[in-house]
């Protein structure tokens, strides 16, 4: 898949805002080299606001992404929601070394915003990855069940030990505190 579909030529756009749609499927992250969604289907809208000296693009993505979670490996859909703001100068030459702010050398007519829609993207999604069946309680999984099965079986025992502490301890703690007076 080419990358040239996520380029936005702005040199024929009057002054004011343009909008630009995008499918984003898992094809799009593969020219990134990012496997880690069984599937996904996202829109992404950016809306370019051009300006006489600077273009202002504000990028938005909405949809969701298949993933495994991180504690059954079951697969689920993960909602997406998220946006991201991007300022455009002119300068001597290219520049995309800050997040926020891309610098396009003189005389360009054109930009691309693949890489941008890939990192918010990317970024969006949490470290820990849940199965919500597992936060409320409906997800019925083999894993779930060994891990209920090797988990302690009385807590109390657990609570006990917690709460009786080494008379050895005791005594320098009695120690610490008799210096203090």
């Amino acid at each position: 898949m080419e990358l040239k579909a996520y380029n936005i030529s702005f040199v024929g756009l009057k002054q004011g805002k343009h909008k630009f749609q995008y499918e984003v499927d898992n094809a799009f992250f593969e020219n990134y080299g990012f496997e880690d969604f069984n599937s996904s289907q996202l829109k992404v809208e950016a809306t370019l606001d051009k300006k006489s000296t600077i273009m202002e693009l504000q990028l938005e993505a909405s949809g969701s992404v298949n993933v495994n979670c991180d504690l059954t490996n079951e697969p689920f859909d993960l909602p997406i929601e998220t946006k991201m703001d991007i300022i455009i100068k002119f300068g001597q030459e290219f520049n995309n070394d800050n997040e926020e702010l891309l610098i396009l050398p003189h005389g360009s007519y054109e930009f691309n915003i693949g890489q941008f829609m890939y990192e918010m993207i990317v970024l969006s999604i949490p470290l820990k990855r849940v199965h919500p069946g597992v936060e409320d309680g409906s997800l019925d999984s083999e894993i779930l069940e060994k891990l209920e099965e090797l988990s302690p079986k009385n807590l109390d025992i657990i609570k006990d030990n917690k709460e009786s502490t080494d008379p050895r301890w005791d005594a320098l703690k009695k120690l610490k505190t008799d210096n203090n007076k």
